[in-house]
């Protein structure tokens, strides 16, 4: 397995490790290029002893900034600078003690060694604590961009739910007003037949995730069994159809995704015909996308009597909503009318196999 990048988010997941491995690599870094610069012996002891003082000066440092950063802005980088400024004076005067100690005869501080190693020793913590602080900030900028991912995330399944929630109550009343006229009139295993269809149904819609998808197959299976249940109000005159090509059967696709538009024909074109209507299922692989259309031969589009809604009363806004909440502008929805003849509508999705949010029961 790659291993993460050097920047990357799992870098800094353990942050105190993090900081340790960085601390150790800068300074090493920093020790290799001081001793390259004049290799004798004397330097190399110098260098080591530098390093050893900015590596232990930079841990406090670090305890001291990390304090200042929960002040309010303007005492806490008035705080920073006075302490870079104090760090770099005895930064400076430590290492001039050192230099003098191995380099010279006399051992001692002078105002003219001090000097010599004041800019690089600035420059030193100074780039230091610009690299600590930009680390930092690096660090809120990424936990601030996954708490808005996860909000984000979070509204997103909030408005999946909503949308699926959105059950149709006429289907749920016409059912037990169904049962109720077949109890009344003594026909208890029909009754018992239809209750028991409808007890499925719901279990499968109340069961599942909202935010689920299943596969084509179950969705069709998810379908007849609805169907079922209003074969026995209308009997012959609910005439249905599927056409399934078997390659999508798998293609995954949001729950219950397709039940609203096959209860909009029932109501639109089933319903106001004396005869009914036929209702037709039919899925197709082409390429990587699977088409999905759901037609009817009732009526069509009528300007006397618009289509505007679903019989859920959320009309074909909340299909394309979930659509969108699946797949992004991936999708393409698209209603086609023939007055007298009949109503389509027609889904093209991109062929997935895997689960992108959650099984569904």
């Amino acid at each position: 397995m790659p291993r993460p990048g050097f920047f990357s988010r799992p870098f800094f997941e353990d942050k105190s490790r993090a900081f340790w491995l960085l601390q150790a690599a800068g300074w090493s870094g920093y020790l290799l290029l001081r001793t390259v610069s004049n290799i004798s012996l004397e330097w190399i002891i110098y260098a080591i002893v530098e390093s050893i003082l900015g590596y232990c000066i930079t841990l406090l440092l670090s305890t001291l900034y990390g304090l200042y950063r929960k002040l309010p802005r303007i005492p806490g980088i008035l705080l920073t600078l006075a302490t870079l400024g104090l760090a770099t004076a005895v930064y400076a005067i430590l290492s001039a003690f050192a230099f003098s100690f191995i380099r010279m005869q006399e051992p001692g501080i002078s105002l003219t060694v001090v000097a010599g190693t004041v800019f690089i020793n600035f420059t030193v913590l100074a780039g230091w604590s610009a690299l600590y602080f930009a680390i930092n900030f690096y660090l809120i900028v990424e936990e601030q961009v996954d708490q808005m991912q996860a909000l984000e995330n979070q509204a997103s399944s909030a408005q999946l739910a909503m949308l699926r929630y959105q059950l149709n109550p006429h289907f749920l009343f016409n059912t037990l007003n169904s049962i109720s006229t077949l109890v009344l009139l003594k026909q208890t295993e029909r009754a018992n037949v239809m209750l028991s269809r409808l007890s499925s149904f719901l279990r499968y819609t109340l069961a599942n995730e909202p935010t689920a998808h299943v596969t084509l197959a179950q969705e069709v299976e998810t379908l007849k069994l609805y169907l079922e249940i209003e074969k026995m109000r209308f009997d012959a005159r609910l005439r249905t159809h599927f056409d399934i090509d078997p390659r999508c059967a798998k293609a995954r696709l949001p729950s219950l995704l397709l039940q609203p538009l096959v209860e909009n024909a029932i109501k639109y074109a089933v319903t106001p015909k004396e005869e009914g209507a036929d209702i037709t299922v039919s899925a197709r692989l082409t390429g990587d996308r699977v088409q999905i259309a759901v037609s009817d031969t009732g009526p069509g589009l009528i300007e006397a009597k618009p289509r505007p809604t679903l019989s859920t009363g959320v009309g074909l806004a909340n299909i394309r909503e979930r659509l969108a909440q699946a797949f992004g502008p991936d999708h393409r929805f698209e209603t086609q009318s023939n007055p007298g003849e009949g109503f389509s509508v027609e889904i093209e999705i991109p062929f997935q196999l895997e689960e992108p949010n959650r099984e569904a029961a």
